[in-house]
């Protein structure tokens, strides 16, 4: 295995800036286990999913996490990524190897952290000077939603993104970075779903600034995740047990909600209650316990969600189905069109139904 095997071409102009108005006409492409790919629509799912069937979205809400300041005379661009209590937080900073243990950056007059150490893995560690709800009122002023940086936007950003950039389960304050499949999602949309008999249900992961970062390894293998935290409740864990026994399929909205029920799932695919961190990794070769379907965006070339629908669907197929989105001109990244993708035989660790 080969980070090049996961590389491939994209016209610039079909990175998305602007998610789909409304959102629920962003289009879908339909990537079966076998036959043909085919064009729809996501507000075709209410008839394209089946009564009983289970939508699981990621209910984590995204912190205005980026952040400008000054060091001295030089500017310093810092991205929260976990909150260690006590005002303490592990960041990226652009040009981390200039900050030192001691430096002081002001963001604002009532906004300033001392740097107090570095990883190995180039996070900064700051200590704000404040915490708690003072800190939460400081950043919600001088805070920018966390945009990948294919995106781009006037330093600090501009307002709109705090609504495009957030979706409509948003409840659970600690991600860095949207679970982006479930932007597509409307009142009107879910509305139509229960309709046609299809649930759904919430967990939380909370997504961290490593979603973006490259894979640098040559063998993906020698990738090492980040962690990220996340939960399923007791009653999310018996809500989708109960579809599956009851025959509905469990589909995960967004590679967080996949990556966190397979964190939480037995051999069986039987889910459990969960709270804690996951560094999961998932590459070709792994079998899936926990879902029928995963509805994603499309993903960057090389990178670690890229390989995780390769190992859903298989190399071979990711590659047809992502030439046929590029020729038919499908909107790519965060704000961009999804695919909903059935696992094959081969990445599937139980019968699906």
């Amino acid at each position: 295995m080969h980070l090049a095997d996961f590389d491939f071409d994209l016209p610039r102009d079909l990175i998305a800036d602007r998610p789909a108005e409304p959102r629920d006409s962003a289009r879908l492409l339909m990537v079966p286990a076998a036959g043909e790919v085919a064009d729809r629509h996501i507000a075709d799912l209410p008839q394209l999913l089946r009564p009983g069937d289970l939508l699981v979205f990621n209910d984590t809400k995204v912190i205005p996490a980026r952040l400008v300041g000054r060091r001295g005379q030089a500017t310093v661009e810092i991205t929260l990524a976990r909150d260690l209590g006590g005002g303490v937080w592990r960041s990226y900073a652009k040009g981390a190897r200039r900050l030192h243990p001691g430096d002081r950056i002001e963001f604002a007059e009532d906004l300033a952290a001392e740097a107090l150490g570095k990883s190995p893995e180039g996070e900064v560690t700051l200590r704000f000077d404040r915490e708690g709800v003072a800190f939460r009122d400081a950043l919600a002023r001088h805070g920018a939603m966390p945009l990948p940086p294919y995106i781009k936007r006037p330093r600090g950003g501009i307002s709109r993104d705090r609504a495009d950039y957030q979706t409509m389960f948003a409840r659970e304050e600690g991600a860095v970075a949207a679970p982006t499949a479930g932007l597509h999602f409307t009142p009107a949309l879910l509305d139509a779903l229960a309709a046609s008999g299809v649930g759904w249900v919430t967990v939380t992961l909370h997504v961290g600034p490593g979603t973006f970062l490259p894979v640098k390894a040559n063998d993906p293998r020698d990738h090492r995740m980040h962690a990220e935290w996340g939960a399923v409740s007791a009653e999310a864990a018996r809500r989708i047990n109960a579809a599956r026994r009851n025959g509905g399929r469990i589909i995960a909205v967004g590679t967080t909600s996949l990556r966190l029920l397979e964190s939480a799932a037995a051999d069986t695919g039987q889910i459990s209650e969960f709270a804690g961190e996951t560094r999961l990794f998932i590459l070709p070769g792994y079998r899936f316990h926990a879902i029928d379907l995963l509805l994603t965006n499309f993903h960057l070339p090389k990178s670690t969600l890229l390989m995780l629908v390769a190992a859903l669907a298989g190399h071979d197929r990711i590659k047809t189905a992502y030439a046929h989105a590029i020729a038919q001109r499908y909107r790519f990244f965060s704000y961009g069109d999804a695919c909903l993708i059935e696992p094959t035989a081969a990445a599937s660790g139980r019968a699906l139904p």
